[in-house]
C-alpha cells in the first residue's frame, strides 16, 4: 500500500545501472533526506530540515504563524478549524512570508492586506473576510503573547454583512421539507430541531450519548460540555428506530455521513421541497434562504416547551439570553405544533418502511 508523506516530495530516478532509486526532499526547505521512511536517519533529517526552516523564518510573518501553531490557543481549536486555518496560513504564507516583524506593525503593510482585500470581496466577500479575520487573529496573539508590537489589522472593516437574525425554519418550511424527505433526512431534522445543535455533531451523536431522557455531547466547535432534554417527540424518535451501528444518524449503506454528503442529500431535499433558492446577481450562485444552522432558532422554541428556562435553552443552542427571549416571544405561537407534525411525518415513513 502506498502512503502519501506529508510535507515530503517523492522523486525517482533512473540510474545509468538501469536500477530504479527513490530520492525524498523537504517540500518546505528543499533538502534531501537522508535514508528510507521509517528509519532513524529519515526522522533525524526531517528534524534537521524543520529545524533550518524555523531558524530562516524566524522574525518573519512566516515564522509567526508556524510559532502559533505550537501553541495551546491552536490546539483548543476543532480540527476542522485548524484545516481552515492552516489552508488561510498557506495563503499569506505564499503572499507574504517573508515580511519581519517591524514591517507587520508599519501602516503600509495595513494598506497593502487591505487593497488586496478590497479588490478580492469584490468577487468572493466572505472569503475575503475570512482570510483578513484569520490574520488578524494571529498577529492580535503575536501582539499580546509574541514579539509583534502591534495588531496593525485590528479593526479592519467587513465587506460581507448578512443579518440572519429573522431566518427560522417555519411549520411550513418543516411540513414542505418532512414531506419530500427520505427516513434519514428526515431523523436529521428531527435531531437539528430537537437540540439545537450544529450539523457536525448531530452526524457524530452516538447511541451513547442517548440515555432515554437526555443527550450528552462535547460541542465540536466550542467545545462546550452540553445536556440536551429530549422534548417528547426526539424521545418519541429516538426510542422507535432501529439502531443500525453506534452512531444515530447513518446512510442507507449504514456508514457515517461525511460532510460533503451530508449537504447534497439536504440539497436535494431542500430543492425538492420547492423551498426558496437565492441567486446571487453578480455571480449567478444560487444559496438557499434557509440554512441547517437557521434551524437553531426554531430550537429555541422546541426546548422551551420541553420545559427549559430560557437561560437553559440559551446554554445549549449559544444564543445569548436577550436572543433566545426575541425568538420566544416572536415565534412561539407559530411553532408549537411543529414537533408534532414533524414526529408523525418520521413515524409514517418509518412505518411505511416496515411493511413487507
Amino acid at each position: 500500500m502506498r502512503v502519501r508523506l506529508k510535507g515530503i516530495n517523492t522523486v525517482k530516478a533512473k540510474l545509468a545501472s538501469g536500477k530504479t532509486e527513490t530520492y525524498y526532499y523537504h517540500r518546505a526547505s528543499g533538502k534531501r533526506l537522508a535514508g528510507k521512511p521509517g528509519t532513524a536517519a529519515f526522522i533525524a533529517s526531517i528534524a534537521e530540515a524543520e529545524q533550518s526552516i524555523a531558524g530562516r523564518s524566524a522574525g518573519t510573518l512566516a515564522g509567526i504563524l508556524r510559532d502559533f501553531q505550537q501553541t495551546a490557543k491552536w490546539r483548543k481549536l476543532a480540527p476542522s478549524t485548524q484545516k481552515e486555518y492552516a489552508r488561510v496560513f498557506k495563503f499569506w504564507e505564499d503572499k507574504y512570508g517573508t515580511v519581519g516583524a517591524k514591517a507587520l506593525a508599519d501602516k503600509n503593510f495595513r494598506k497593502r492586506v487591505l487593497a488586496w482585500h478590497d479588490e478580492f470581496s469584490a468577487e468572493k466577500a466572505r472569503e475575503a473576510d475570512n482570510r483578513v479575520t484569520v490574520l488578524a487573529r494571529v498577529l492580535s496573539w503575536a501582539a499580546k503573547d509574541g514579539d509583534l508590537s502591534k495588531n496593525i489589522l485590528d479593526g479592519f472593516e467587513r465587506a460581507y454583512t448578512s443579518d440572519r437574525s429573522d431566518k427560522i425554519w417555519l411549520p411550513e418550511h418543516v411540513d414542505a421539507f418532512m414531506s419530500v424527505a427520505d427516513s434519514e433526512m428526515q431523523l436529521a431534522m428531527v435531531l437539528a430541531l430537537h437540540t439545537g445543535q450544529r450539523q457536525a455533531d448531530i452526524r457524530k451523536l452516538a447511541w451513547s450519548q442517548y440515555d432515554g431522557q437526555t443527550i450528552t455531547l462535547r460541542q465540536g466547535k466550542t467545545g462546550a460540555h452540553v445536556r440536551v432534554p429530549c422534548t417528547k417527540a426526539l424521545k418519541a424518535t429516538l426510542d422507535a428506530i432501529p439502531r443500525r451501528g453506534a452512531l444515530i444518524l447513518l446512510t442507507k449503506t449504514e456508514k457515517a455521513f461525511q460532510k460533503r454528503y451530508f449537504a447534497e442529500c439536504w440539497d436535494v431535499t431542500y430543492r425538492l421541497a420547492g423551498l426558496k433558492i437565492n441567486v446571487d446577481e453578480k455571480t449567478g450562485r444560487e444559496e438557499h434562504d434557509l440554512h441547517f444552522h437557521d434551524i437553531r432558532g426554531t430550537t429555541v422554541t422546541m426546548l422551551f416547551e420541553a420545559g427549559c428556562t430560557v437561560a437553559e435553552v440559551a446554554s445549549i443552542t449559544g444564543h445569548t439570553l436577550r436572543r433566545a427571549q426575541e425568538i420566544l416571544d416572536r415565534y412561539l405561537s407559530r411553532t408549537s405544533t411543529m414537533a408534532v407534525n414533524a414526529i408523525a411525518k418520521l413515524e409514517g415513513t418509518l412505518a411505511a418502511q416496515k411493511q413487507p
